[in-house]
């Protein structure tokens, strides 16, 4: 093949990527993370790395797609490098630079185990399958792991920069633990320590290197998934998908829509629930148009049938789960999701087929039949949304003032409740050391050393003391003769005149047939004031670490709806009256086995 004369030249995005990942492992052996959305050209990034790369480098990629993507975009600076892929019929592995698949190198491991390999690159690094290789080793090690352990044994330092549009995985979150903006992201054990630079989609758009995407909901006439359950991994099993979709009445009138709205369109995929479900599609699709691409479609055929609708000979192309990465047609400007998502990474990996530039491409419709619940542009991966009705709230640190990102209510500018557990903020010591931020807006006390621990927390992690189960506390109380255990219900808060004539504020916990255990505090001195707030406010509030601090009773009646009622209470029978000893809070987030029933705030709190 020819070459071209002069080499590419990167968009100031990429050499601002190339520039962070030279000065992270300059600085430290750190695995690190390099994030970029679908279309923002990985391929030269990694191209430009191995390019500067003064020992060998090892590319790897899951598809043999992606390997010859990466070769050709290095071959366009000029330069040669070897191809390591059974899929691709080449076992090369002596030039500077080799692209390979995993699972080939896999298979020939020891021929990559000769020391001089100084950075490996993943593609798609979000597949890599483990929190930390010390984990991994007690099991049976995974494809990414095999490579990474064989490599490290003639190199300790190898360095292993990621490369994805979808840093998390499913069932675990993000797969990085810092962000270079000064907050934590991901479990501290993740493989990835550093994720070293980041641009978002909105960003990418705006400036005008993606096409913008424009979601329509169309799941009010398309399918009910809303009954599935995933199994166990996190994955909706086809045989369920399949129920729900074959046959459906809704099929053809869905197939006839995108149709309709792909009269001014150039290249439309559909992603299908499943492979019955795509023959059906396939069969209403315009005759001679449309081809259909699945896991089972002998290779040939998946070739000339790729091929064809990237040459817009074929202006329909259905696949079921096969297509998601690794494949370029920039025409394509509508994309028809017949199939619930089980994650914020699929979802935007589906979109992501269709957010390349191409010559008359305006933007790109993205139909979506499953009522799909992510947001394109903001994914919450971390913790799953936890009612309807919330939304991110941004909530600043007391400690070290970061402003976090949670799951959250407002009342206007107020945030009255969010379901941060701990501060995301990154902190420096005096020797430059940076970690998580200690501060705990929601927390489970060790009655053995008083130290905060997170609510789920089994063991302290500060005197590794056995912390006692949210279970465990109500069952004990449940076997006692002169024990009440309310499942709280709603909690009113009033005033009350004592015998004396004094004002009270009076608290009522009731369960849902009536039942009731009272507390009643005074506030008029500030001895009386900063215990309420120590013993009250501080577990009720509904924002914790907004530093509200109400002064009188009143003032507490007003704000009531920025107060949370516990799940349960626990009270003991004290002569005629019933003393209340124990509130559980956040009873779902600690594992509990029981079912609360939801109901917002505002409506537990009168």
């Amino acid at each position: 093949m020819s070459l071209p004369s002069s080499p590419p030249v990167l968009r100031p995005y990429q050499r601002e990527a190339v520039a962070r990942a030279v000065a992270h492992f300059r600085a430290v052996d750190d695995p690190a993370v390099v994030v970029l959305p679908t279309g923002s050209g990985k391929s030269l990034v990694i191209a430009e790395l191995a390019r500067l790369a003064r020992g060998r480098v090892l590319v790897l990629a899951h598809v043999r797609e992606l390997v010859e993507q990466n070769h050709a975009k290095y071959l366009a600076y000029g330069l040669e490098a070897d191809i390591y892929s059974a899929g691709l019929k080449r076992k090369e592995n002596a030039r500077q630079v080799v692209f390979a698949s995993v699972q080939s190198v896999v298979n020939g491991v020891d021929a990559f185990a000769s020391g001089d390999f100084t950075l490996l690159v993943i593609d798609e690094c979000h597949r890599v399958e483990m929190r930390d290789l010390e984990r991994a080793r007690a099991n049976k090690p995974a494809s990414y792991q095999r490579v990474i352990e064989a490599l490290r044994g003639a190199n300790p330092r190898l360095k292993v920069l990621g490369l994805t549009a979808t840093p998390f995985r499913l069932g675990q979150g993000f797969i990085y633990h810092r962000h270079y903006h000064g907050m934590v992201r991901g479990d501290e054990r993740a493989f990835f320590r550093d994720c070293v630079f980041e641009l978002p989609l909105r960003w990418m758009v705006r400036q005008g290197y993606l096409c913008e995407p424009k979601r329509i909901d169309a799941a009010i006439e398309g399918y009910d998934f809303s009954r599935l359950m995933p199994e166990e991994h996190g994955r909706f099993r086809e045989p369920e998908l399949d129920r729900v979709v074959r046959g459906h009445r809704a099929t053809p009138g869905i197939v006839g829509e995108v149709v309709a709205r792909a009269a001014d369109r150039q290249g439309v995929m559909l992603f299908a629930a499943s492979v019955d479900h795509a023959k059906e599609i396939l069969a209403l699709l315009p005759e001679g148009e449309a081809a259909l691409v699945t896991g089972d479609t002998e290779a040939s055929m998946r070739a000339a049938s790729i091929q064809a609708f990237k040459a817009r000979a074929l202006k329909y192309l259905v696949n079921v789960s096969v297509l998601t990465t690794g494949f370029d047609a920039p025409h394509v400007d509508l994309i028809a999701i017949l199939r619930p998502t089980e994650s914020v990474g699929l979802y935007q990996q589906i979109v992501g087929r269709g957010l390349r530039l191409a010559p008359g491409k305006r933007d790109c419709l993205i139909l979506d039949y499953a009522g799909n619940p992510w947001d394109l542009y903001a994914p919450e991966v971390n913790d799953p949304r936890p009612a309807a009705d919330t939304e991110p709230v941004q909530v600043a640190c007391p400690a070290c003032g970061w402003a976090n990102l949670f799951w959250g209510r407002r009342d206007g500018e107020l945030v009255v409740e969010h379901f941060g557990r701990r501060c995301q903020g990154l902190v420096e010591d005096a020797q430059g050391r940076r970690s998580q931020c200690d501060f705990r807006f929601r927390y489970k006390s060790c009655p053995h050393c008083d130290g905060e621990n997170d609510i789920a927390a089994r063991r302290c992690g500060h005197c590794d003391g056995v912390l006692v189960d949210a279970d465990d506390k109500l069952k004990a109380a449940l076997g006692l003769r002169d024990a009440k255990v309310l499942r709280v219900a709603l909690m009113r808060i009033e005033q009350s005149v004592n015998g004396r004539g004094a004002a009270r504020l009076r608290i009522g916990y009731f369960d849902e047939e009536g039942e009731s255990v009272v507390e009643w505090f005074a506030l008029d001195t500030q001895a009386q004031r900063y215990a309420f707030q120590r013993v009250f406010i501080e577990r009720h509030l509904a924002a914790p670490g907004s530093g509200w601090q109400p002064q009188g009773i009143d003032e507490v009646i007003a704000g009531r709806h920025r107060l949370r009622a516990p799940d349960f209470v626990i009270a003991r029978r004290t002569g005629r009256y019933w003393q209340l000893r124990e509130k559980i809070f956040d009873y779902a987030m600690q594992g509990g086995r029981r079912r609360l029933a939801e109901s917002a705030g505002a409506e537990r709190v009168m």
